[in-house]
């Protein structure tokens, strides 16, 4: 597996939900601002997101002209379609060989092409990217809900546990 892949995904499971953090996704209607995203619908949001690693590495595009966010009715349920697709992100990743990530993959709204780019840039700006944007998002919610919001690049107030100061895995 080469150093790429390995930093892909010990950032992808970085950045993913703290496992400490689970159980305070209680209030999913909370909405910070009348043009924000709700706390539940930017979570579903970043599970949604990780379910891009698969689509970019074991396809060619992907097309969002049906696309429809789950719903969820219950904190636990959206739990565990996020460590589904956590799962199949990284198993998407470990079985990429280092051709896969220089082929061309396109995002795409029925005939309306979004963009097309090699798969190693999609996976960094589109994928990785968009995805510690709204982990970010995230920890704002939690703070405006008095929720501790857990370390991640440094400590924050409420978490000492720095778990990405780290040298990657060879």
């Amino acid at each position: 597996m080469s150093i790429f892949v390995t930093k892909l995904m010990q950032i992808l499971a970085i950045c993913s939900v703290n496992k400490k953090s689970k159980h305070t996704l209680h209030k999913l209607d909370f909405q910070p601002h009348e043009k924000s995203e709700t706390l539940g619908r930017l979570a579903v949001h970043i599970a949604e997101i990780i379910a891009w690693w698969e689509a970019c590495l074991g396809h060619d595009e992907l097309d969002f002209i049906d696309f429809e966010p789950e719903e969820f009715a219950n904190v636990g349920a959206l739990l565990h379609y996020f460590d589904s697709l956590l799962e199949t992100a990284l198993t998407a990743l470990q079985t990429a060989k280092p051709a896969d990530f220089e082929a061309l993959w396109s995002m795409r709204y029925g005939e309306e092409i979004h963009f097309t780019l090699p798969k190693k840039q999609v996976l960094r700006i589109f994928c990785m990217n968009h995805l510690v944007h709204h982990r970010a998002q995230l920890g704002v919610y939690l703070r405006l809900l008095d929720v501790p919001v857990p370390a991640a690049y440094g400590p924050s107030a409420d978490d000492d546990e720095v778990i990405l100061i780290k040298e990657f895995e060879k």
